[in-house]
């Protein structure tokens, strides 16, 4: 029994190390290197320097935006300035500029004609919902109206009760083109709370000065805060002229992407400039972006009345992305330990090739393994 014991007291403390065998084949070794070297070259340049597998990255970026517009225009032989073209009029992270306003003015509660043409009947049903539509106008009484050219008898409109008279398309009318010499005033702070980092996207050290002389561009003035509408257009590749008469929804993209190894001052953000709506752009429906509201009123005997007003406008849309990144010993240690790992990939290949499609393949099996066979007590 005591020796029994002391032979499991000795096996436990003895050390034990893998049999290598060395093969002296050129064809494989360089099999085996090529291998190796592509893993540590993916590692490294991948890996490490490319993806920066050796950082904690947060990607849960906050962010504020502030929005500001100026600029004055002409439409319909008015001046439009700031309170006339945005809306909302809050600097939102979303706002418009109107290019062509569609105003139908003095409108009342009661009952008209709508400015849809309907094939005219002396039976009242046919001014049903099913056969007559008007837009969203008003709601549909169910009067046929006679045509307003007595010589045509055969054409006439549905009686609509709502706000009269009813809005009428225009053709006409020509958009503010002077939208293209607007600004943008873009003020965006972001904090990546992970490392509580906090950045704008422009230098505290730039004076009013600097900021109100200033044109943003991706190469000469990176940093500027103020974007000329015109110069927006053109770097999606649009043109104010295309874009005026029926809307577009536009997309100012500020990316953030931060490598906190290095200095802060390298926490820059980058613009990108997208047109939202271009798969619409050639759409019979719904084509462009256009908005309707309204401004009320009251007569001296307290009757309600409204101006209505369609609104083509361009939509802007400021989005903030981003993330930050710092050396954190974890992340390092487990991509230097998949590394390591993934280097003896070039040993199983070259096995499975010395075991199947090589000559000597059984001299090699015979000197890998050892084949041991237990007696029986």
């Amino acid at each position: 029994m005591g020796s029994l014991v002391g032979g499991c007291v000795a096996d436990f403390f003895t050390y034990e190390t893998t049999k290598s065998v060395v093969v002296k084949s050129w064809s494989v070794g360089i099999l085996n290197r090529i291998v190796q070297m592509l893993i540590i070259t993916y590692f490294v340049g991948w890996v490490f320097i490319h993806e920066k597998a050796y950082q904690t990255t947060d990607t849960g970026i906050e962010s504020s935006v502030m929005t500001k517009v100026k600029g004055v225009g002409y439409h319909q032989g008015r001046v439009m300035d700031v309170a006339d073209y945005v809306f909302p009029s809050q600097g939102a992270v979303v706002f418009c500029i109107i290019t062509k306003l569609l105003v139908t003015e003095n409108q009342f509660q009661g009952r008209c004609k709508e400015v849809r043409t309907h094939i005219f009947h002396t039976f009242a049903a046919l001014c049903g919902p099913a056969l007559c539509w008007s837009a969203n106008l008003g709601a549909i009484t169910g009067v046929c109206l006679p045509p307003e050219d007595p010589t045509n008898n055969t054409i006439g409109q549905c009686e609509i009760e709502g706000w009269c008279p009813a809005e009428r398309e225009a053709a006409d009318i020509k958009p503010m083109l002077d939208v293209n010499n607007f600004t943008i005033f873009i003020k965006n702070s972001i904090r990546f709370p992970l490392f509580n980092v906090t950045r704008g996207n422009f230098p505290s050290k730039m004076t009013r000065e600097q900021i109100r002389s200033c044109n943003y561009h991706p190469e000469k003035n990176p940093f500027c805060p103020i974007f000329r509408v015109g110069d927006v257009l053109n770097y999606t590749g649009q043109k104010i002229e295309d874009l005026a008469v029926k809307g577009a929804e536009i997309g100012i993209n500020i990316e953030w992407k931060c490598n906190l190894d290095l200095s802060i001052e390298r926490c820059i953000p980058r613009y990108s400039f997208t047109r939202l709506d271009l798969p619409f752009s050639k759409n019979d429906v719904s084509k462009g972006y256009n908005f309707r509201f309204a401004k009320y009123f009251k007569t001296d005997n307290g009757t309600e009345y409204r101006t209505l007003h369609k609104a083509f406008a361009i939509r802007f849309d400021v989005m903030v992305t981003g993330n930050a990144g710092k050396f954190d010993t974890i992340p390092t240690l487990i991509n230097l330990v998949a590394a390591f790992t993934s280097v003896g990939l070039g040993t199983v290949l070259c096995d499975l090739i010395l075991l199947n499609f090589l000559k000597g393949a059984e001299q090699y099996k015979a000197k890998k393994f050892e084949e041991v066979i237990t007696l029986r007590e």
